[in-house]
């Protein structure tokens, strides 16, 4: 029962960080905002435009072959990142989606910005 109740927790701390998180950040169809959402398998991003609700670009680490560490987050931001370009994105706004800024998380936006994406 006490691990039920631990990972109740972490979930309801992970929904107030991402609440506090997104109420602060808005993504346009020039800057749009780049969302993270990672599993214990895998991770996936997306480019989204939230004056027209439209995602812009959007790269799965599952459809790649990857799981989710950090070796293979920087090979999903190398695909994210073309995708971006090929959108015609440069910019962009980094949520990190409730999420801690480190590990997967960090390496995946330390890989964008390798790849020439502003964050």
């Amino acid at each position: 029962m006490s691990r039920a109740k631990d990972i109740a927790k972490k979930n309801s701390l992970r929904a107030i960080r991402k609440r506090r998180v997104r109420g602060n950040i808005s993504g346009t169809a020039e800057t749009p905002r780049v969302t993270v959402f990672k599993s214990n398998r895998y991770l996936s991003a997306q480019a989204i435009n939230d004056v027209d609700g439209v995602t812009l670009a959007s790269v799965n680490s599952k459809a790649l072959g990857l799981s989710a560490n950090k070796e293979n987050a920087v090979k999903v931001a190398v695909t994210f990142a073309e995708n971006l370009k090929a959108a015609g994105v440069e910019t962009v706004v980094f949520d990190r989606n409730g999420y801690l800024y480190h590990g997967v998380v960090a390496a995946f936006a330390d890989a964008l910005r390798d790849n020439g994406i502003k964050l």
